[in-house]
């Protein structure tokens, strides 16, 4: 299976250049690096990605591209919802023609707030009509709405649900894990649970902190195969205030501005979101000790 692996996946930034636009040439560079620190899987377009103000062209060249980087290293996973299901089928439809993508993020349905059938029918009429397999996306913050773990064990007996990337916390994530088959890929979407998450029996994390710390998860994930518990967890309570430090102003911007730092330029981000003040900047490197 293509995920067997995938136990890190980065919900990756989108670099843009001076003028604003996608930097391609630092894409390139930005996936290399973290393919080679720990990353075994890649979230395109995504939040973190800055989705909601990438236009659909620019959405398609970024997938493209991303696919052409990784040039099948890792298995690729591709934003495509919104919340209007018919343009969510039309969408993932189109990117489900660019060869190397392995599934489709389709999130919960923000704004409109439907209720649990509503997202069921949601779900449903989108993986009926979807040429990719679809790993569903739940995150109260953003949407206005939560998912309950019944309908997400509802929907994960269609076949061409695969998966979710959840960010409801580990009470709802271990039952989750409880409520699917072992071959359903379980997800946390918040870094601060990734060790939570793998101990529980989810298949992993996608994250953000990855950008930076995606060799300590891997050796935290490691130690966790090894039945060392106890080092695990030392790791974890050491990657804690830092995972507190990068979401400490709106993602992506932290991230961005210490990948910056590190000489990966990802330049800044697309209104509304802010990148940090020089200010704010100093102070995340010297939480950081980077």
């Amino acid at each position: 299976m293509k995920f067997d692996d995938a136990e890190i996946i980065t919900a990756m930034v989108t670099p843009f250049g001076d003028n604003g636009q996608i930097n391609y040439k630092s894409l390139k560079i930005l996936i290399d690096e973290l393919l080679s620190s720990g990353t075994k899987g890649i979230l395109v377009s995504g939040t973190t990605g800055e989705a909601p103000t990438l236009t659909k062209l620019e959405k398609i060249e970024l997938i493209k591209r991303t696919v052409e980087f990784v040039n099948g290293r890792v298995p690729i996973i591709a934003g495509t919802g919104s919340n209007n299901t018919a343009q969510t089928i039309e969408f993932t439809n189109e990117v489900s023609q660019i060869k190397g993508v392995d599934a489709a993020l389709v999130v919960v349905p923000y704004y409109n707030k439907p209720n649990q059938d509503g997202m069921i029918a949601h779900f449903r009429a989108v993986a009926d009509a979807s040429k990719l397999p679809i790993v569903m996306y739940n995150i109260p913050g953003r949407t206005g709405v939560t998912m309950d773990v019944e309908t997400i064990a509802v929907l994960s007996k269609e076949k061409n649900i695969i998966g979710i990337k959840d960010c409801t916390g580990n009470v709802n994530l271990s039952q989750i894990v409880a409520k699917t088959s072992s071959d359903f890929l379980t997800y946390t979407g918040e870094d601060a649970d990734a060790l939570a998450a793998k101990t529980i029996g989810a298949k992993g994390v996608i994250s953000v902190a990855s950008h930076i710390y995606g060799n300590e998860i891997a050796r935290m994930y490691s130690l966790v195969d090894q039945g060392n518990y106890k080092e695990a967890g030392a790791v974890m309570r050491e990657l804690t205030p830092n995972i507190k430090a990068i979401f400490s102003a709106p993602s992506p911007s932290p991230v961005k501005a210490i990948l910056n730092y590190k000489g990966i330029s990802v330049g800044g981000c697309r209104l509304p979101i802010l990148e940090l003040s020089k200010e704010q900047e100093k102070q995340l490197v010297k939480k950081l000790h980077i």
